[in-house]
């Protein structure tokens, strides 16, 4: 698909940027991963997780210091692979390894069965086919274990993203049955600005949770939050990488989580 292909290349150009950005977070900071999908998650020691859309591996390794038995972590782009190798190095962590792939072309590829089946900030927007998503998630996931994403809401995704920075909600975007949204820039949280095509699409929640009901799973619960994992501009921080903006609480959501188990 020459989206997919698109969002490759676009990726790559910052994944050296993104290297040295996370290099350095994780090198002071305990860990890079946001307070709510730690106390969500709670205690995964010893257990296996598979982390797809990884980007440079840089929450791979956070999650892996909390005691984890064995982390493997999937992207798309070879260079974000690249340099998830080289912080798995860096930070001498020698029980999780990366593997690049496009994560709908994962069924049948990854034989081993997951504790935990893990993806977060900023991921779902770059699949076009959440059903051929959801079976793979299932694919990877042991009888016993649990599916969690942790993303920012599609209601975030509708409006003009210009004005929201001002307080201002104007609708821009397609909620329902959103066509592929064309970017020219990527960049920006971690790294400089840079020229690259992409595509994202905006899915509505409730394709997001029909696709994991459809592929055999239960949701165990949906979760939404009025904080975002980055600044969106003139925002407040107001925990470990959750920002706020200030006078908009409680006002409509901005991310949100999902646990998901196989049916019984």
């Amino acid at each position: 698909m020459d989206e997919i292909n698109k969002n490759k290349a676009a990726w790559n150009l910052i994944a050296k940027d993104h290297y040295h950005t996370f290099k350095k977070k994780l090198a002071e900071m305990e860990t890079i991963i946001n307070d709510n999908i730690l106390n969500e998650l709670g205690d995964i020691k010893n257990k296996t997780l598979i982390h797809l859309q990884c980007n440079t591996g840089a929450d791979t390794i956070s999650l892996s210091k909390r005691g984890l038995k064995k982390a493997v972590g999937v992207d798309l782009a070879n260079e974000n692979i690249f340099y998830a190798n080289k912080l798995k190095n860096d930070f001498k962590m020698n029980n999780l390894s990366f593997i690049e792939s496009n994560v709908l072309e994962l069924d049948g590829k990854i034989k081993e069965k997951f504790d935990i089946v893990f993806t977060s900030e900023g991921v779902l927007g770059w699949l076009p086919d959440l059903k051929k998503w959801a079976r793979v998630v299932k694919s990877l996931l042991k009888e016993d274990g649990f599916f969690y994403v942790y993303d920012s809401h599609p209601i975030l995704h509708i409006w003009d993203e210009v004005k929201l920075t001002q307080k201002e909600f104007v609708i821009k975007y397609d909620y329902f049955n959103a066509s592929a949204d064309k970017g020219m820039e990527i960049g920006g949280y971690a790294s400089e600005v840079k020229r690259g095509e992409n595509y994202w699409w905006n899915h509505s929640l409730s394709d997001i949770i029909n696709a994991l009901i459809e592929a055999g799973l239960r949701i165990e619960y949906l979760h939404e939050f009025d904080t975002l994992f980055w600044n969106n501009g003139g925002m407040k921080e107001v925990g470990r990488t959750l920002f706020q903006y200030e006078g908009l609480e409680n006002k409509f959501p901005m991310s949100y989580s999902i646990k998901a188990v196989h049916k019984k």
